[in-house]
């Protein structure tokens, strides 16, 4: 039971990092039906920024946390604004093309500026490791999993309860119509690609202080992996793409507890496969047919 026990509070605090890079692949896909691959690289962005303000302007945790997000929004506007609106009429696979471009180019840039070494993230908080009923918790895990859950909460109550909330809505149910009400289009989705991206800043700086360790290759698979999290939660719905999220942590944490650590990444994939098979929109997604 104690072995478990830990293992449930490593999945805990892994996933809810899935969990916040995951509603990010999903407000983008349910606004314009985009898969964004370049939404893991931002979050590797993120925690390069938070590297940098740290060592060089001695921010704390807080000022490093907000930073990283208002920072992490302004280049997902941007990547919106010159990548992908020009081409929003154009056909689905040219923009899926493009994504995958700007993933590679933010990459290779980082990679270019920064060489591909792997850097020691700077800890801004003492580690302190706490017992309790056997179990070894640190205040990283517990600051983490409850910065996650607090801006999960924050993101809803920013969709369901402000104005431009309810735009996004609008907008991800019928764009056409929303336009017609006065809706912007363009400032509705800047906006979702400001907050996804946000939420990707912070999970980089929490992936940081977890892991001790980024380089410019990071974004790679953890963004998969929370692509992977949204589509197995439903995408398109934010807390499908959060439970997805904490379910791909537990997984992962769970198959490395049996000693299968070199499987960890195909066992997330193989679970997708079958979620899919049984439940073909996810767990909490909606089936939807589409006219001919």
């Amino acid at each position: 039971m104690q072995t478990f026990g830990q293992q449930l509070i490593n999945g805990l605090s892994l996933g809810s990092i899935y969990a916040l890079l995951a509603l990010g692949y999903t407000m983008v896909y349910g606004i314009i039906k985009l898969i964004n691959f370049a939404h893991g690289d931002i979050y590797m962005l993120g925690a390069f920024w938070g590297y940098y303000v740290i060592n060089g302007l001695h921010f704390n945790f807080i000022l490093t946390l907000l930073s990283a997000m208002i920072f992490c929004a302004i280049i997902g506007v941007l990547i919106e604004y010159f990548a992908y609106r020009p081409l929003r009429n154009s056909p689905r696979i040219t923009a899926l093309i493009t994504a995958i471009g700007v993933s590679f180019l933010l990459e290779n840039g980082m990679t270019y500026l920064f060489s591909a070494n792997a850097r020691s993230f700077p800890q801004v908080l003492p580690t302190i490791t706490y017992h309790v009923l056997g179990l070894r918790i640190s205040n990283i895990q517990l600051i983490i999993l409850g910065t996650a859950c607090l801006l999960m909460i924050l993101l809803e109550l920013v969709i369901k309860q402000t104005k431009m909330g309810k735009a996004m809505r609008a907008v991800a149910v019928d764009p056409q119509a929303a336009q017609l009400v006065g809706i912007n289009l363009n400032h509705t989705i800047s906006f979702t690609f400001a907050l996804g991206s946000a939420m990707a800043g912070a999970a980089g700086v929490l992936i940081g202080l977890y892991y001790n360790s980024i380089d410019p290759l990071m974004g790679m698979t953890p963004g998969i992996k929370a692509f992977v999290a949204a589509v197995i939660g439903g995408i398109g719905s934010v807390p499908g793409a959060s439970l997805g999220g904490f379910l791909t942590g537990l997984l992962e944490t769970g198959v490395q507890a049996i000693g299968l650590s070199a499987y960890k990444d195909a066992v997330v994939y193989f679970v997708l496969i079958v979620i899919l098979l049984v439940l073909p929109a996810g767990i909490f997604g909606k089936k939807l047919k589409e006219k001919v």
